[in-house]
This record gives C-alpha cells, structure tokens and sequence, in this order.
C-alpha cells in the first residue's frame, strides 16, 4: 500500500519524507488555503519536493475552466496529478486529460456508481471520503470494499485512494480491503507507530540498561 500525505505543510511532508513512509502528495484548496501561500506555488514547491505523485486540485467547476486549470498544474511538473471533481464536466475533464497523457485524481467520491463512473473516465486515482460518510452515520469502510470489489472485476487502471482518513483503523481496514493507495493527515501516520505497550517495554529495556551502570561499548 502507499502512502500519500493530504497535506500542504512543507514541514509535514519533509518529516515524512525522513521516515521514508510518504510516497506522494494529496492538497487541495482548504489546505493551501491554511498556509497562507499562493496556490499554483505552493503545488509547485510540493512538487519539487515529493518524488512521488502530487495531487494539485483545479478550482474551477466547468469543463473548460477545468480542463485549463488542469493543464497547467500538470505542466508544473512531472509528477503532478490533476484532481478533479465528480460529476459530468469532471469526468468529462478526466476523459480529455487522460487523452493528452494527463493523469488525474478524482475526490469527493460518496457511492460505488460515482467510482464506476471514474473508472470508465479513466482516471488514474478515485478517492473515496470514508470518514465524511462516517460523520454522517453511513460506513465508509463498506463504500472502499465495495468499489475494490468493482475494480476486480474490470481492466481499469484506476487506483482506489482512500481519503478523509481519521484514524489508524481506517488505514489498517483499508489495507485489509486491498486499496492500493491512503492518504492521511500526518497526525493519522505519527499515531500508526504508536503502541502504548512499546513505548513501556522500550522504557523497561534502558531501565534496566541503567541499572548495569554499563555504556553502549561496555
């Protein structure tokens, strides 16, 4: 499974980067909203920054204004992908890109149909919004079995990128599902290590290390 961070906070991604658990990029407007940056450079810096692919968002909502958009952001780098929204002039816009060798990523995926949908566009990633399903009273986790079910069946190339990751068993149950792709905030992937029995037992270690009064060479 990889591994994306949705984030547009350039110490986040370089500390992932460190711990060599980040495989790409997600942003979009809220989040390069919450920097304070401008957008086209902001995606650019992340860019430059990630080996792996970057999610870059389009703000318009017609297919022209998107389809514009979108050539931009993916003539900003290499590894840019345009995501776009659900609905006919997105997947439209998804259609024409993946046309002119443009890859995009399809968001604010809610049912199996829209995912069906995305697929038959040829995008190369659909995210699904597990945790606002959740926040709605609906199980996200069964939408994500569901369109991986649908995905077997097919030739697409599409990868399922599971998205609005709140907590680690989404990643875990994700991962048990067989999705190719997560992306989680970074508080999501620090809380993936963390295990209240190892942080005891590595504290029981050194203690009784201590009590040797002996040193690493010793």
């Amino acid at each position: 499974m990889l591994f994306f961070l949705d984030t547009a906070d350039i110490q986040e991604i370089e500390t992932g980067l460190e711990w060599g658990m980040v495989d790409g990029v997600t942003t979009n407007p809220s989040l390069i909203a919450k920097q304070g940056k401008a957008y086209l450079p902001t995606v650019l810096e992340v860019a430059r920054l990630v080996p792996g692919p970057v999610s870059g968002e389009v703000l318009a909502t017609d297919y022209e204004g998107m389809l514009d958009q979108g050539r931009r952001l993916a003539a900003l780098a290499e590894n840019v992908v345009v995501k776009l929204p659900l609905g006919p002039a997105g997947l439209r816009a998804v259609r024409t890109l993946a046309a002119e060798g443009i890859k995009s990523n399809v968001t604010l995926c809610f049912s199996a149909a829209q995912a069906l949908l995305a697929g038959k566009a040829g995008a190369a990633y659909i995210s699904p919004f597990i945790g606002r399903l959740d926040d709605v009273g609906q199980d996200g986790m069964l939408l994500i079995e569901e369109v991986v079910e649908i995905y077997e069946h097919y030739d697409f190339e599409t990868q399922v990128l599971v998205a609005s990751v709140r907590h680690p068993m989404h990643v875990v149950q994700s991962a048990q599902l067989g999705a190719g792709v997560v992306t989680l905030p970074f508080d999501v992937l620090q809380k993936l290590y963390r295990h209240p029995l190892t942080d005891n037992g590595l504290e029981r270690f050194l203690s009784d290390w201590r009590k040797t009064g002996k040193s690493f060479d010793d």
